[in-house]
């Protein structure tokens, strides 16, 4: 496939923009100093000058060009021209060609996506050299930057580790009720992404958690209450947003959080009406529309109410067009979610599913299964007409714009020298300690906490890395510490050994992951509470767990999350260091009676 080689065209663009707004200009500067003109001037004069870059670019653009302008995909290696023989098997294997710069030259792709499994995450001045690769090889080929995403979502989907600051995730952040912790968490997040190149970053998530058997979504979501979320969605999206340099994606629209299926493994089908979708799931979407968020992901969910055609809202005109850009007025860019899931390739082949959504009114197309079968796909529906080229254009049009509004038309790449400065800093660490400690929520305590005491204690439960890294923090204050993994489906065998473990400590902790699914965890509860020794269940991911042991337990934490920050405040509410500030951002029902509230959203003890 040839693709011109043009990068000159971004500099007659930008020569012949100026020709054009040079008067105006003048004649702004000129504007009496009343009530904001010069400023709201400025700003309108910004939209005229991104107005006319946007129609040029398009106007010297081919076809071709601005059909990969809608592909984002991935490509494997930590460099982009890449000579590893395995991650060159494994490109040839999944796009059919060598590398990053291959794929980004034969597709003229519009954006690539990391993972830590396609080796792009290593380590951060890789990643940075990872990133200004690909953006010279794309501005080399078509004259237009890439976005390059990732899911730096944080909590229990984080895809870059330290030294990059691991921040406490969106249950976590909902758990402390404060809004502006929610923008602090995404303006360090941003701009350590920024200085590794990464330019969009796939979250935050602003599905409402109504359903606590969500498989997918739970402490993804900030919470079940539709305005706490709203409001903690919108803070976070301006602290992405906070230096103009990176784009901020809410997701899955038009709501994730009531599924009991798993939209990577099936298809699944919300049945709200849509009075319920109004007062239940829209309302975080809304607010980050009121605040500019710059893309929106779609679902692959059913929802009936919205689409009779029982279309995945991906899919779906009524949802994407009807409802997003004309109800709630969003003319932003769209992006898919992975077209590789099942729950948008049950029903239809994935030749059809790119040109659908672009139908729909998706504009970004999000790693097709087949990179080349989608692209061609795509082709064939332009030259046949069943997609129209001012359709094309209209989605190419806002990708252009976002890529302008972040200005990787001027630079695109980032800075080597700045990484160090900006990454993993003490007070980034700091701060993400400080949310971590306002996040932890005391749910039930008869007295026992806090201990004041130093003893032995017995941690034990769900997780090898998460027991040894708890009872590593009681060791770090002088605590006679051992741990035992009993893993998520404790045997009887195991409980018993936990029991006889625990014999002769002052205190035992048991770590626990999802009990709804895994119930055998309780019975390890309930076998230690009968000890005679104090006990903490630690819920360290759903706080759902403790319906399942608040009647065989002296004392229940949540941390909405298994990282060492998590444990770290866990244990120093354990011993006093801190008081428990977080309240819950869910209500918790009964394991035995799901229709009645144990404890309401906003609970929370302190000492």
């Amino acid at each position: 496939m040839t693709r011109s080689k043009r990068p000159w065209k971004i500099g007659v663009v930008a020569v012949l923009c100026g020709v054009l707004i040079a008067s105006t200009t003048t004649s702004a500067a000129a504007e009496p100093n009343t009530n904001g003109m010069p400023e709201r001037v400025s700003e309108w004069l910004e939209g005229l000058k991104r107005e006319i870059f946007v129609k040029f670019q398009l106007m010297r653009m081919t076809t071709e060009e601005k059909v990969g302008q809608l592909f984002v995909t991935y490509a494997y290696g930590d460099s982009s021209d890449t000579t590893d023989p395995t991650d060159v098997a494994d490109n040839q294997s999944a796009h059919g060609v060598d590398n990053g710069d291959e794929l980004v030259e034969t597709y003229n792709l519009g954006g690539v996506i990391y993972f830590s499994w396609s080796n792009n995450l290593n380590d951060p001045h890789q990643i940075a050299g990872l990133s200004n690769g690909l953006q010279e090889t794309a501005v080399e080929a078509t004259g237009t930057p890439l976005l390059i995403s990732t899911d730096q979502e944080h909590g229990i989907v984080t895809r870059i580790g330290p030294p990059v600051t691991q921040l406490p995730g969106a249950m976590a952040i909902g758990a402390t009720h404060d809004p502006e912790l929610a923008y602090t968490a995404g303006q360090i997040s941003g701009q350590e992404l920024r200085a590794l190149g990464i330019n969009q970053n796939f979250a935050p998530v602003a599905d409402v958690n109504v359903n606590p058997g969500n498989p997918v979504i739970g402490v993804r979501s900030f919470g079940s209450n539709p305005q706490h979320v709203a409001d903690m969605v919108t803070a976070q999206v301006n602290g992405y947003q906070s230096a103009g340099d990176l784009a901020s994606t809410v997701k899955h629209f038009p709501g994730h959080g009531d599924t009991d299926v798993d939209s990577h493994l099936g298809l699944p089908v919300i049945t709200h009406t849509y009075e319920e979708w109004r007062e239940l799931d829209a309302p975080p979407f809304e607010a980050a529309i009121a605040a500019d968020v710059d893309t929106v992901m779609t679902a692959h969910i059913q929802f009936p109410e919205l689409d009779e055609s029982l279309r995945p809202a991906t899919l779906s005109e009524p949802i994407l067009t009807g409802l997003l850009r004309d109800e709630l007025g969003y003319d932003g860019v769209v992006v898919t979610d992975s077209l590789s899931m099942e729950g948008v390739r049950s029903e239809y082949g994935d030749d059809r599913v790119p040109v659908m959504a672009l139908l729909a009114g998706a504009d970004m197309l999000l790693m097709p299964p087949d990179i080349d079968l989608a692209y061609n796909a795509v082709m064939d529906a332009v030259d046949t007409g069943e997609i129209s080229r001012n359709r094309i254009d209209e989605s190419v049009a806002r990708i252009l714009r976002l890529k302008h509004s972040l200005g990787l038309f001027d630079d695109p790449l980032a800075d080597p020298d700045k990484i160090d400065e900006c990454v993993g800093t003490p007070a980034n660490l700091a701060a993400a300690q400080d949310i971590s400690d306002q996040s932890t929520t005391l749910i039930s305590n008869d007295g026992t906490l806090p201990i004041a005491a130093t003893g032995d204690v017995f941690v034990t439960g769900w997780g090898v890395s998460t027991t040894a890294t708890m009872a590593g923090h009681f060791a770090d204050r002088g605590w006679d510490s051992t741990n035992l993994t009993t893993g998520t489906t404790p045997t009887p065998a195991d409980i018993a050994e936990a029991v006889d473990a625990a014999e002769g400590n002052d205190l035992i902790v048991i770590t626990t992951n999802n009990l709804a699914a895994y119930p055998e965890q309780a019975d390890l509860a309930a076998a230690l509470s009968q000890t005679g020794i104090p006990v903490v269940a630690v819920a360290v991911q759903n706080p759902y767990d403790v319906a399942h042991y608040v009647d065989q337990t002296v004392a229940s934490l949540a941390t909405y999350s298994y990282a060492t920050a998590g444990l770290e405040s866990a244990v120093a509410v354990i011993l006093g260091e801190n008081d428990p500030h977080g309240q819950l951002p869910v209500d918790v029902y009964r394991s035995d009676d799901p229709a009645t509230i144990l404890f309401e959203f906003g609970h929370g003890l302190t000492y």
